[in-house]
């Protein structure tokens, strides 16, 4: 009799995850969102509309309160990036009419304001909001000042710990007033204000940013 030890089974890995179902879902999500409101929301009624079982969106979220941010985060990594156009004050004008515009959306307000206000009351929530939609967004503040620092118009920061509490408060500064004039206020965000609004960052930022006297 052989001894020969036959081969492991292959490991199963699963079927992979499709890109165009995940598009499906989160396009769904937005779409339900607008349509029932958080409160009627539920993960069997965006799988109708995707077209996949119930268990597909599972396998991916572990409930609505998560795939909704990232139908949230979606929105924003598809629709907003930093313009250049030349000089530092005209790119935060740019990012600021692009993020108003972005903000006016039915499906963005709806589900951001959703999102907020749940997170209220949900700790996880309020963790995955800033892990998907505002530490990656901060991506475009530190291209920001990476490009104003090479342009001169703003001085290298040679304090990491420094420099990350200024790309903080100016994403806090421009995300907090763009998200209060359109979400809150009401009003709009045309390129006036976003023109007088960018001139007032750029002003802080150099205060912000200066060496302190006798420092070298």
């Amino acid at each position: 009799m052989s001894s020969t030890a036959s081969s492991p089974a292959p490991r199963r890995t699963g079927r992979p995850r499709s890109p165009e179902a995940d598009r499906a879902i989160l396009d769904a999500t937005r779409a339900a969102l607008v349509e029932l409101g958080w409160g009627k929301l539920t993960m069997s009624d965006v799988a109708a509309r995707a077209g996949v079982a119930k268990t597909t969106l599972y396998r991916r979220w572990a409930g609505k309160n998560e795939l909704v941010v990232d139908a949230v985060a979606a929105l924003f990594d598809e629709h907003l990036e930093l313009p250049d156009r030349g000089g530092l004050q005209a790119d935060i004008e740019g990012v600021v009419l692009q993020f108003a515009a972005l903000l006016e959306r039915p499906e963005t307000k709806t589900a951001l304001m959703a999102v907020v206000a749940e997170s209220t009351r949900d700790e996880a929530l309020r963790t995955r909001i800033r892990s998907a939609i505002v530490d990656r967004q901060k991506r475009l503040v530190l291209l920001g000042r990476e490009r104003a620092q090479v342009r001169g118009e703003l001085p290298d920061e040679e304090d990491p710990a420094s420099a990350a509490r200024n790309a903080d408060l100016i994403f806090d500064v421009i995300a907090g007033a763009v998200v209060h004039r359109t979400l809150v206020s009401a009003e709009p965000v045309d390129p006036e204000w976003a023109g007088r609004f960018a001139a007032l960052v750029v002003g802080g930022l150099a205060v912000a940013t200066q060496k302190p006297a006798g420092s070298t």
